[in-house]
């Protein structure tokens, strides 16, 4: 599942992602230069202000979401489903554009969120805005979500029927006299001889003679008062499904919940307007299973308001749940309570924001036991990367001299960037290997093991010492570095071929 709550475009937006098609290779090398001395890009460089007076006012807004969504439909599973946040500014435009990206027959919902509980007394046409949009579009046709609960608060059974609890329901119908005759007569209490005439804009449910049928078998409720209508009786052990359709409409929510949740983990108001974690909580329980470690994007993280959710959602189901946040590292304006608290950045504030609710859920879990009487555990951990350049010197294609060869190849004879650290290394010969980043990685004496044994890796040590226990741990690929050899062309050789008679995979860097 994907959730993103991107820039809604009210025309006082600075983007995010300001994409300009239409400057050279040059210009954008020098915009995205612009960096400050602690490496992060400017606000002059990073952001641009989209404002409605622009003649690519939408335009602009399009251009920045298309290739996003595009990547999200291909990073979606064949069963994955994708919600968008948005509101009136550009929800006619996105839907236009999800049609192209998703495909029109994939469309699921547009679900209406009311997001405001009181009025706005400051609208200029007197007009209160209270809500905003959320698109759903699946991959594949077939998806659809799980449905709610049932309501179990609504069945009873006063008068002790013999069939269990019951639910009254309407017995109006849908449709004119002119549009079904047959469904415009009298109903007449048995009891009392009263007639109960058709609403002629609506009938009855049932035709005549299986309304009769339903009063004989004591399914028809007559009511007592004079102004009542019939009604049916409904018994909950005669329902198929445990579910019912959810509703498109969404009131148990606002955005006012959101700000109450972060100034409970803050103590302040450390960010504006958050979506409620319960919102979101909410479509990743209809969604998803809690038994299939199924992930959830959210590339416009923010402050991890869908982190928060999965979280939340895990705790109360056992779910195996887990989540990916992917936030630009945009600085905190220095007026805001954000920045005098200590968060440079928006993503400072979503990782303390993780680790805030991952405290307080291990509290509320401490000395708790589950159903079978075992101590209760969720996974907690998370881990937190940062995109930046290879850890190995790029070889540069646009060589015209045989002296710039040369000088190249002398530079490589080292393919370490001169300030790589081992972590960074790990990582990424593990994200070339395929291996996840959520992969296990255990420390052995000179050498390290991830993904359940499947790789080691001697990033600090390539002896004959630390290769025999490589050997014993019988792993399917071996990455190491050819420095560490030292120049023993011997014991290279012979570790290739140790490998090789192992029927391991064997890489020197």
């Amino acid at each position: 599942m994907i959730y993103i709550d991107p820039p809604y475009n009210t025309g006082n937006d600075h983007f995010i992602y300001p994409d300009r098609f239409s400057e050279s290779r040059e210009d954008y090398l020098s915009r995205i230069g612009d960096k400050d001395e602690t490496g992060l890009m400017t606000r002059e460089g990073l952001f641009r202000k989209n404002s409605k007076d622009g003649g690519h006012y939408h335009s602009n807004w399009l251009s920045m979401m298309y290739p996003r969504l595009f990547l999200a439909r291909n990073l979606l599973r064949d069963d994955g489903v994708i919600f968008v946040s948005i509101d009136d500014n550009e929800v006619h435009n996105i839907r236009l554009l999800m049609n192209e990206v998703f495909g029109e027959e994939n469309f699921v919902a547009q679900f209406v969120w009311k997001a405001r509980k009181f009025s706005d007394t400051r609208s200029i046409n007197n007009v209160s805005t209270d809500h905003e949009y959320l698109l759903s579009y699946s991959k594949i046709y077939e998806f659809s979500l799980r449905g709610a609960g049932r309501d179990e608060s609504k069945f009873s059974n006063p008068d002790g029927d013999a069939r269990g609890v019951w639910m009254s329901r309407s017995i109006l119908g849908l449709a004119t006299k002119d549009q079904r005759p047959n469904l415009h007569y009298d109903i007449v209490d048995p009891s009392t001889g009263k007639l109960f005439p058709p609403n002629a804009a609506t009938g009855w449910r049932y035709s005549q003679s299986k309304m009769k049928e339903l009063i004989i078998d004591g399914r028809i409720l007559f009511p007592s008062k004079s102004n009542g209508r019939p009604r049916e009786k409904k018994f909950r052990g005669e329902m198929k499904s445990e579910q019912i359709s959810f509703r498109s409409i969404i009131e148990d929510t606002h955005t006012a919940d959101g700000t109450k949740e972060m100034r409970s983990l803050f103590h302040a108001e450390i960010f504006a307007f958050p979506k409620p974690y319960t919102l979101i909580k909410n479509f990743v329980d209809q969604s998803t299973s809690k038994d299939n470690q199924d992930i959830i994007l959210d590339f416009f993280a923010g402050s991890c308001t869908t982190a928060h959710a999965v979280l939340e959602l895990n705790r109360e189901d056992g779910g195996n749940r887990k989540f990916i946040c992917v936030q630009l590292p945009e600085k905190c304006d220095e007026n805001t309570e954000a920045y005098k608290a200590g968060y440079s950045t928006i993503a400072e504030i979503g990782k303390e924001r993780i680790r805030r609710v991952i405290r307080k859920i291990s509290d509320d879990q401490s000395g708790k036991l589950d159903l079978d009487g075992r101590a209760a555990s969720q996974d907690l951990g998370f881990k937190v990367f940062k995109l930046r350049e290879s850890n190995f010197k790029i070889w540069r294609t646009a060589i015209e001299t045989e002296e710039d060869l040369v000088a190249q190849m002398q530079q490589h004879l080292e393919p370490l960037d001169e300030h790589a650290k081992i972590e960074d290394i790990l990582y990424e010969l593990l994200l070339k290997a395929g291996v996840p980043l959520t992969a296990d990685i255990r420390a052995e004496e000179g050498f390290l093991l991830a993904n359940n044994g499947e790789i080691a890796l001697a990033l600090e040590r390539a002896d004959e010492d630390v290769i025999k226990k490589i050997l014993a741990m019988k792993p399917q690929k071996v990455f190491t570095l050819d420095r560490l050899f030292k120049q023993n062309d011997k014991l290279k050789t012979n570790t290739a071929l140790q490998m090789k008679d192992a029927g391991i995979e064997f890489k020197v860097i």
